[in-house]
């Protein structure tokens, strides 16, 4: 590591221009190494590169036009690995990989999922998400192999445990929480990766998302759904995990606030 240690941040911004302002005033004020932002909403010819790169940071960009798309900032030199999991025709900007100081980052906004049933049975929007929950375990499995240090940080749209929302029985049935798709992240978790915010708290209840409608951040009527799992190496050095709830508390904020971890050198 050429650096003492390495702040890598995720959001899942719910449009990059809608909240430029928010994201510019976030970044002078702590100063991550590393931001991976999920739903940017924007194709590449419209990113605010100038913006982001006056601040210092280099940006790679998998855009798509209105819905989905991310990205990842660096302040350290960056290689793209990949942005596809599976090469379907089609297939939407929700992944992208890049090297920075040795460490495979993976930015993730996997599929909600919903409505998880139809009439028909289960939807294909759900059968969709388990595809691509298993098309992401089968990559990190491959790093892994390779004795590749990794981070996989975004919004995963699942609720792992009761502990991660407010009022789980509300989550019931929901695509966020049913067994299947927490099963897929016991799969994650099982090829050996750490939860950083329950590595380092515990089963301390604390939420990363919640709905505009009827109130739900005054009502502290959230979920956890953005996370960070790591390597064990990276999660040696794993000092700090901070969820930056302030930032739902703004005008025009995203839905989903900023979660940062710090690794030691």
């Amino acid at each position: 590591m050429t650096h003492h240690f390495l702040k890598i941040a995720t959001w899942n911004i719910n449009s990059v221009r809608a909240r430029l302002p928010l994201l510019l005033a976030w970044l002078q004020q702590h100063k991550p190494d590393v931001l991976m932002l999920q739903e940017i909403k924007c194709e590449h010819a419209v990113f605010p590169f100038l913006e982001i790169e006056a601040m210092g940071y280099t940006a790679l960009v998998h855009g798509q036009k209105s819905y989905n798309g991310v990205a990842i900032l660096s302040t350290h030199p960056i290689q793209e690995k990949s942005r596809s999991l599976i090469s379907e025709d089609n297939e939407p900007a929700r992944f992208l990989c890049a090297e920075i100081e040795g460490v495979d980052c993976m930015n993730i906004y996997a599929p909600n999922g919903n409505p998880r049933m139809d009439d028909a049975g289960l939807t294909e929007k759900f059968r969709y998400k388990l595809r691509w929950y298993a098309a992401l375990v089968a990559d990190v499995q491959q790093r892994l192999s390779q004795h590749r240090a990794v981070v996989l940080a975004g919004d995963y749209n699942i609720i792992p445990e009761a502990v991660d929302a407010a009022n789980a029985a509300a989550w019931e049935g929901d695509a966020l929480y049913v067994p299947e798709v927490r099963k897929q992240w016991r799969h994650l978790m099982n090829l050996g990766l750490y939860d950083a915010w329950r590595t380092l708290h515990g089963t301390q209840q604390a939420y990363t998302f919640w709905d505009y409608q009827a109130g739900a951040f005054q009502r502290d009527d959230g979920i956890r759904i953005d996370h960070f799992l790591l390597t064990p190496s990276l999660a040696d050095r794993l000092e700090n995990c901070t969820i930056h709830r302030e930032m739902r508390a703004k005008e025009k904020a995203s839905d989903h606030v900023p979660v940062m971890i710090s690794l030691g050198a």
